[in-house]
């Protein structure tokens, strides 16, 4: 029998009418089964879910390491612990994205020899399996040991959940030479050009971002979470300069009505609220962590994405690719 996915009902800029919302999607168009983690006072009508119940909730603004720790009873320490518990196969939050990690790390734990967990997010490629930028954000500063180590656990998502035999691998630097880059670009290159487990191809740039020609794009976590909302942003840009053109006269809306059914398609597979969310890799358990402003369709492909992963097995994958002795 499936474990169901405890989903984090306080999370999120549209807390948490959007969030249930979009649980109550997943069940009836998916086939998911959701529990509700959240404040039953706060939450509302929870459209016919189960809830579990808590008293505190962890703010976007909060201490992420501090609020987890003072906040045992809120709606992510929770979530995390049926995870635990063996009650819940995965977790889903879009609230604060430090104290999501934080409460899946302190109660779900890492696995054996995993340095760092990473925030592994897939980023469309039109005609062709996603790309794995890792890490997006979870650690600000690595070391060159830590880069392979991403890399090694973004393979093995990628293997697992995208059917990609010896993923190709990037790192992302300044320049396609192997001199180019910061002293960590330059010292993990080298590691990454020794490492037998991977398919490194090498460097890559900013605008290899997407399209991508490679698998996998390895990055520290700040280079890596400038570059994803730097991507995000020009996007919406896109999408939105396109729409304003298209509405200036008759002659443009009539072009527009003609283009849209080639475009709407291409759109549909960049908008990030279909793309469900972010994988946080390295944990004894499944944790997905969703955009800040997710609405309901947003939290259903995040619920998705965690069944998904339970049911490729990604932890077991990542278990048996990190060797204990690397921790």
């Amino acid at each position: 029998m499936t474990l169901p996915i405890a989903l984090d009902a306080m999370g999120g800029d549209f807390a948490p009418s959007e969030i249930i919302a979009g649980a109550r999607r997943a069940v009836d168009e998916l086939g998911l089964s959701v529990i509700l983690v959240g404040v039953p006072d706060l939450m509302g009508d929870p459209l016919g879910l189960e809830v579990v119940a808590c008293t505190e909730v962890i703010a976007m603004d909060d201490d992420p390491a501090g609020s987890v720790r003072k906040k045992k009873d809120s709606s992510l320490v929770r979530a995390a612990e049926l995870v635990r518990d063996k009650k819940a196969s995965a977790m889903v939050s879009a609230g604060n994205t430090g104290a999501t990690m934080a409460s899946a790390l302190l109660r779900m734990g890492r696995l054996p020899g995993v340095v760092r967990p990473c925030i592994a997010t897939p980023i469309p490629n039109p005609g062709r399996t996603p790309t794995v930028l890792v890490d997006a954000g979870a650690n600000a500063e690595c070391t060159p040991e830590m880069l392979v180590q991403f890399a090694q656990m973004a393979s093995a998502f990628v293997e697992a959940h995208y059917a990609v035999a010896s993923p190709s691998v990037g790192l992302l630097s300044i320049g396609e030479e192997s001199s180019k880059g910061t002293p960590l670009v330059k010292q993990t290159h080298q590691l990454l050009l020794a490492e037998p487990s991977l398919h490194f191809v090498g460097n890559v740039e900013g605008r290899d971002l997407i399209p991508s020609p490679v698998d996998v794009v390895v990055s520290d976590g700040f280079t890596g979470n400038v570059a994803l909302k730097t991507l995000e942003g020009a996007l919406k840009f896109i999408f939105a300069t396109v729409l304003d053109a298209v509405a200036t006269n008759d002659a443009t809306k009539a072009a527009g009505d003609v283009l849209f059914e080639y475009l709407l398609p291409i759109a549909s597979q960049l908008t990030p609220e279909n793309q469900g969310g972010a994988m946080l890799l390295g944990l004894n358990g499944i944790c997905v962590i969703s955009h800040g402003s997710s609405n309901a369709t947003a939290i259903m492909n995040a619920l998705r994405v965690a069944s998904e992963m339970d049911r490729d097995g990604v932890v077991e994958k990542l278990r048996l690719t990190i060797r204990p002795d690397q921790g």
